[in-house]
């Protein structure tokens, strides 16, 4: 019995001590706070459900990240699943209600949300969940070259898609026009006309 509960003591301090770091990333990753909530409860929830288990994790906040990044992956593809009932008509889709936040996050999370899976949970994990290349190759089961290269192709494509949202609020710029064609017709000497 004092095994579980210095177990039970253990996922305590660690809700204490990574709750919010594990939420904010789960929130880059989501674009949704409340389920960015809902999925690091969850984690706990699971390590709450086999206190003594989790008592022998080396990284109690890895451990914690990695299911609630499973448990979002999940949930992914349930709602892609959903999205495609809704596009074929079976399905009515729920009003969204969006909580008042930061324009420059709302910004953020819905330039995260065009990159890919793979890209998003390593800026996530590197530049909001504050780990290093080394720990997001570990946390992602990934090579250190795949972590930088995504976290390379990450930021440039975040600079472009906030970019471009600065650029929809300017005006337009002209595009230079295309160069005329020139049409070229070999005659029956061998030469070439212009015209």
């Amino acid at each position: 019995m004092g095994e579980e509960l210095e177990a039970r003591e253990a996922v305590r301090d660690a809700y204490q001590a990574h709750y919010r770091r594990l939420v904010a990333a789960l929130y880059a990753l989501t674009g949704d706070h409340a389920e960015a909530q809902d999925l690091v409860q969850e984690a706990y929830a699971r390590a709450l459900a086999r206190p003594r288990q989790f008592l022998d994790v080396a990284d109690p906040e890895a451990w914690l990240r990695t299911v609630a990044m499973n448990l979002a992956r999940t949930r992914w593809r349930r709602r892609r699943l959903f999205d495609t009932l809704v596009r074929s008509g079976r399905v009515a889709r729920p009003v969204e209600s969006v909580p008042g936040v930061d324009p420059n996050r709302v910004a953020l999370v819905a330039a995260l949300q065009q990159l890919s899976q793979a890209t998003r949970e390593t800026i996530v994990l590197h530049h909001l969940a504050d780990m290093s290349v080394h720990e997001v190759a570990d946390a992602l089961g990934v090579p250190v070259g795949t972590v930088k290269a995504r976290l390379s192709r990450g930021r440039a494509m975040l600079a472009t898609l906030l970019s471009d949202e600065a650029s929809e609020q300017a005006p337009a710029r002209r595009r230079p026009s295309a160069p005329p064609q020139i049409e070229v017709e070999v005659n029956s000497e061998g030469v070439r006309d212009a015209s």
